[in-house]
């Protein structure tokens, strides 16, 4: 089994696309980007809906050109440590997410269950778009199924 290439994490398009390192976990890169992105998303969650819409764009179209970026220097479509595209799939689940440590993971949990399981269209966007956009695609749908059910269950079972 080939190794896949290392980020320079002197690199701040690297240091950003692998999460601040949370991407170069051994073991589920994914998992433990999404667990950064938790992080980020606390302070995020403070603000008004529109400047958090505002800052989601931001991450979104940034993570277009980190993501292709990166990948490129590594000459490497999709290296499993870029994990910006998670941070972006999970903004995207916690738009409008309701309060509380539960609405965090449970956040989390279905994110983390539709970026895996990639149910259709997610593993064919997967499949078919390249470049940043293609890295990124697949998370910020994954991330607006999670955040359809989050919405529903709370809606039905409020906490």
């Amino acid at each position: 089994m080939s190794r896949l290439p290392r980020p320079d994490m002197k690199k701040p398009v690297h240091l950003l696309a692998f999460g601040f390192g949370s991407g170069c976990a051994p073991v589920a890169p994914g998992t433990f980007g999404t667990l950064a992105a938790v992080l980020f998303y606390l302070p995020l969650s403070r603000l008004p809906l529109s400047l958090y819409l505002l800052v989601l764009l931001l991450v979104i179209l940034a993570g277009i050109w980190l993501c292709g970026k990166t990948s490129a220097d590594l000459g490497v479509h999709d290296h499993g440590g870029i994990v910006w595209d998670e941070f972006a799939g999970y903004f995207v689940t916690m738009i409008a997410a309701p309060p509380g440590w539960q609405g965090i993971i449970l956040g989390f949990l279905l994110f983390r269950l539709f970026d895996i399981w990639k149910p259709w269209p997610i593993r064919w966007l997967d499949k078919g778009v390249q470049g940043g956009l293609g890295i990124m695609v697949d998370d910020l749908l994954a991330g607006t199924y999670a955040l359809v059910l989050l919405q529903l269950i709370h809606r039905l079972y409020p906490w």
